[in-house]
């Protein structure tokens, strides 16, 4: 009997209504944008607002390249401290979601402290950092605290939603607890792996964020985080704004990068990442 099912379309094969649905959905919040950035421009320009109360979107931009060389310095500042707090997020939480699963006893123990750390303010965590841990680690420990916990309840997850038809058949041909872990937990966690990670980026940007701006230090090693609080004393709104500009930028760039890596990952067998024709 021939299968009446048809098979599905390949990226070449994929219709003329697909690609527009695509195109529309690049260029939609491109066109929000331009016309949000307007708007501004406008209400600044018939408003006559002084750039130390408002600055326009030229004035911003003007100030960006005109202070690239300190923006950028401080970014790269920054963006280092966010990756480092992020590597220590993704391997502590990977690691220790695969010690939960492995043994009940230690989660029972463990995950309540680290629901207590997710829920307790970072801004109130970072001055005793500070006080404890010199100025660079505790900014990294900071970064590392926002980005460990989704990392670590979405591992946790993922770990203990094995289809259990496939965790009996495993069990049934005589699977070790590593085989099964490895065969199966971990690929069926992946989704959720992939997804904690992509919290934690944005999560760990702000943790960096934070704790430079309770560390308040001056000088070449400075994060962007003290340019925009140095901005605001100084009353240099244009460059705050600047920063702030670059600072989504980063976020969006580090939401992207993970999103990707999810994608390119799942691409070939998971059903979130599949291409879909309605």
């Amino acid at each position: 009997m021939n299968s009446l099912q048809a098979p599905p379309l390949s990226a070449e094969q994929a219709t003329p209504d697909s690609r527009t649905a695509r195109l529309i959905r690049i260029l939609l919040p491109i066109a929000v944008l331009a016309a949000g950035v307007a708007i501004w421009e406008l209400v600044v320009r018939i408003n006559n607002i002084p750039p130390y109360v408002l600055p326009g979107p030229g004035a911003v931009f003007g100030t960006l390249v005109a202070d690239w060389p300190i923006l950028s310095q401080s970014l790269l500042t920054t963006l280092m401290t966010t990756l480092e707090g992020f590597l220590a997020a993704a391997i502590g939480g990977v690691a220790l979601a695969l010690l939960f699963n492995q043994s009940k006893w230690l989660e029972y123990s463990l995950f309540p402290y680290a629901v207590i750390l997710q829920v307790t303010p970072v801004i109130a965590i970072a001055p005793l950092l500070l006080i404890y841990l010199p100025q660079q680690t505790a900014v990294i420990v900071c970064a590392w605290i926002v980005g460990f916990f989704p990392v670590l309840s979405n591992t946790t997850l993922g770990l203990n939603s094995v289809d259990r038809n496939l965790a009996g058949l495993f069990q049934l041909y005589g699977a070790s607890r590593m085989q099964t872990l490895r065969y199966l937990k971990l690929p069926s966690a992946l989704p959720f792996i992939l997804g904690g990670l992509r919290i934690a980026g944005g999560l760990s940007l702000i943790g960096a964020v934070v704790a430079e701006i309770a560390a308040g230090s001056a000088g070449a090693g400075s994060g962007l985080a003290y340019r925009i609080a140095e901005s605001g004393y100084r009353l240099n709104i244009p460059r705050m704004f600047a920063a702030l500009l670059l600072l989504s930028a980063a976020g969006i760039v580090i939401y992207g990068l993970l999103a990707l890596t999810s994608h390119l990952a799942l691409r070939r067998w998971h059903e979130s990442a599949l291409g879909k024709e309605n």
